[in-house]
């Protein structure tokens, strides 16, 4: 009797010890890591798209009006731009960070600088 009951004790734990780091890499293979996607996004080239815009504006007008509408475009972009980065870890459910922040390319990163540049209305 006492033989039995180890032999199914040992059976047990050698069946868990076994199948409970096959299950657990299955759920991270299909549940957890999906779900730690990575949105990236460059700040920077939309700032500078939009700074590129304001000085073509400038440069090329010389009538105070067209000044004013310059600046009152780069006056909304300034109150646009961090509105806009707020809404896209919302949009994608995922982490956003700065593309300067990342070495590499994770394979799990989506690039979410055209939705920034849609959201701040640049072409």
């Amino acid at each position: 009797m006492f033989k039995s009951l180890l032999v199914n004790l040992l059976t047990s734990a050698l069946v868990v010890a076994i199948a409970l780091p096959i299950a657990f890499n299955f759920y991270d293979r299909t549940v957890a890591r999906p779900a730690r996607l990575i949105g990236v996004v460059d700040v920077g080239e939309v700032y500078r798209l939009k700074e590129s815009e304001f000085t073509q504006i400038v440069t090329r007008t010389s009538s105070e009006d067209e000044r004013q509408k310059a600046l009152l475009m780069a006056r909304r972009f300034a109150q646009r731009l961090p509105l806009a980065l707020e809404e896209l870890p919302r949009d994608c459910h995922c982490l956003v960070v700065v593309r300067s922040a990342v070495a590499g390319v994770p394979p799990n990163a989506v690039d979410l600088t055209a939705s920034l540049k849609h959201k701040v209305e640049l072409p």
